[in-house]
């Protein structure tokens, strides 16, 4: 029987004390941000910097989220060099930090001995992790929601490691 899963609006929402991603792929293939990817690569940021586009509805919910009281923090694992896909990003995300998320960056060869799970993840007030599945060319392939003690605890342990090791966004170079 297929798990029903709140919707991720919602899981922010009941979000009290920190909300944590970890991000492992050095590529996604994200169908809203397609068109954004692709004129990127052909020269034009604009949308990098799109306050009011696609990206309000996630810049609002941050905001909203942190201004409960609530951390959130992203961490991303990444090959170097870097993809095409992680400069498009990193070319992003002051507009995650000016909503209030923290971001750092580890260097894939930095994270060899971290027990890491098999997906990314978010992780809501250490006690529930909704993971984020990915097809081979990067599209989703929809959640999962998982409150198993064990599972808490690998997701926990994992993404702060890679937070202490990680480099924050600024310093980060591409």
């Amino acid at each position: 029987m297929p798990q029903s899963v709140p919707s991720f609006a919602e899981m922010m929402a009941g979000c009290r004390h920190s909300a944590v991603h970890l991000e492992m792929r050095d590529t996604y293939g994200i169908a809203p941000e397609a068109a954004e990817f692709e004129a990127w690569k052909a020269g034009d940021d604009s949308s990098r910097h799109d306050r009011t586009g696609r990206r309000r509805a996630w810049l609002d919910l941050v905001r909203e989220t942190v201004g409960r009281g609530v951390a959130v923090r992203r961490a991303r694992i990444v090959s170097e060099p870097v993809s095409e896909y992680i400069r498009f990003e990193h070319a992003g995300t002051g507009l995650n930090i000016e909503a209030g998320e923290e971001i750092r960056w580890l260097p894939r060869r930095q994270a060899s001995d971290i027990a890491l799970p098999g997906n990314d993840f978010w992780l809501f007030d250490e006690r529930v992790v909704r993971f984020n599945h990915f097809t081979g060319d990067g599209a989703s392939a929809g959640p999962e929601v998982a409150d198993e003690a064990a599972v808490v605890r690998l997701c926990a342990s994992a993404f702060e490691t890679v937070w202490a090791r990680g480099v924050p966004h600024d310093s980060f170079k591409v």
